[in-house]
C-alpha cells in the first residue's frame, strides 16, 4: 500500500496544470490574502492605538505600531480594582452559562428529533414563534421582576438556557444520526439517555463546539443584562463595567468649559478614545485564546466510519 501511494503522489506532480487554473489559483490566493488584511490589519490598528499615548494618538498617524509606546491606557482600566471583580463574574457567568445552555438545547434537540414525543409539530411550531415575536422590554423585565431574577446572578443564566437558532441547528444534527445506531443501542440496553450520552454526545462534539463557542462569545460580551437587570455595580459583567467606564470618561470630555480644565485634560495622556482601544483589547482577547481549541471541532466528518456497510 505504501508503494502504491507513493506512486500515486508522484503521477499527481507529474499532472501539469493548464495556464487558466493556475491564473484561477492566484486569483483566489490574492482574495483569501485581501480578506485576511481587512481582518488583521484593524485589529493591529486597535492594539497599536491601545499601546499608544492618548494625546498623541489625537494627532493621528498611528497605525500598526505605536510611536510613543505607553501602559497608562491598561493602568486606567484596571485603576479601581472593579475590572478583576467583573472578570470573576463573566468567567462564572460564561462558563456555567454555557455547559447548562448546552444541556438543556441538547437534550431538547433529541427529545424533539423523536417523531412519536406527543405534539411535536406543535411544540416546534410554538418554539418557532418565538424567533419572530417577542414580549418587548418592558414585559420583560416585569417577567423577571416575577421570577426574582433582577439584581441575582441567574439572570445572566436562566434566561439564555434555550436559543431557538442553535435548537433548530442542534435537531438537524441529531436526525442526519443513522437511526441503526439507535436501534443497535436500544437491542443493547440503552434507554433515552443511555443513548444521549453514549450515542448522541461522542458524535455531536462539531455542533456542541459551535454552539457552545457562540454562546460563550454571546455570554462575554453581553453589556446589556448588568446595565438594565442589575442594581448592584458589584455584580456586573466586565462588558457592563467598560461601557460604564467608557460612558464616564466621554462625559468628562464634553464637560470640558474652561481653559484650566482643557489644560487638565491635554496633561493626561489617557484620552476616551485610547481607552476605549484598551478596552477593546481587555475584553476580547481571552475569547480569542479559547477558539483554537475548539476549532478543531468545526471540521466535520465525525460521522466517518460510524456506521459500516
Amino acid at each position: 500500500m505504501g508503494r502504491e501511494n507513493k506512486q500515486t503522489i508522484k503521477v499527481a506532480k507529474k499532472i501539469k496544470k493548464n495556464p487558466m487554473d493556475r491564473f484561477i489559483q492566484v486569483i483566489i490566493y490574492l482574495i483569501i490574502i485581501i480578506i485576511c488584511l481587512l481582518i488583521v490589519l484593524p485589529c493591529l490598528n486597535v492594539v497599536a492605538l491601545s499601546l499608544n499615548d492618548g494625546t498623541d494618538a489625537a494627532k493621528g498617524g498611528v497605525y500598526f505600531w505605536p510611536r510613543l509606546f505607553t501602559l497608562d491606557n491598561y493602568k486606567e482600566v484596571f485603576a479601581d480594582g472593579s475590572i478583576m471583580k467583573a472578570y470573576v463574574i463573566t468567567i462564572a457567568r460564561t462558563f456555567i452559562g454555557t455547559a447548562a445552555s448546552l444541556a438543556v438545547t441538547s437534550l431538547a434537540a433529541y427529545s424533539l428529533r423523536e417523531k412519536k414525543l406527543p405534539g411535536n409539530k406543535v411544540i416546534t411550531m410554538l418554539i418557532t414563534f418565538t424567533m419572530l415575536f417577542g414580549g418587548g422590554m418592558i414585559p420583560t423585565y416585569i417577567q423577571y421582576n416575577n421570577l426574582h431574577l433582577l439584581d441575582s446572578f441567574w439572570v445572566y443564566v436562566v434566561p439564555g438556557l434555550v436559543s431557538v437558532t442553535y435548537l433548530l441547528m442542534m435537531r438537524t444534527f441529531f436526525e442526519s444520526v443513522p437511526e441503526s445506531l439507535e436501534e443497535s443501542a436500544k437491542l443493547d440496553g440503552c434507554g433515552f439517555f443511555g443513548i444521549y450520552g453514549r450515542i448522541m454526545l461522542p458524535l455531536s462534539k462539531p455542533v456542541i463546539a459551535v454552539v457552545g463557542l457562540y454562546t460563550a462569545v454571546n455570554h462575554w460580551n453581553d453589556w446589556f443584562a448588568g446595565a438594565f437587570y442589575m442594581k448592584s455595580s458589584a455584580m456586573w459583567p466586565v462588558q457592563t463595567v467598560l461601557q460604564q467606564m467608557l460612558a464616564r470618561a466621554m462625559a468628562a470630555q464634553k464637560e470640558i468649559t474652561s481653559v484650566s480644565q482643557a489644560l487638565a485634560q491635554n496633561a493626561n495622556t489617557v484620552t476616551s478614545d485610547s481607552l476605549k482601544m484598551a478596552a477593546v483589547v481587555v475584553t476580547t482577547l481571552p475569547i480569542l485564546c479559547i477558539y483554537p481549541f475548539a476549532q478543531k471541532y468545526f471540521a466535520k466528518g465525525a460521522m466517518i466510519g460510524a456506521v459500516k456497510g
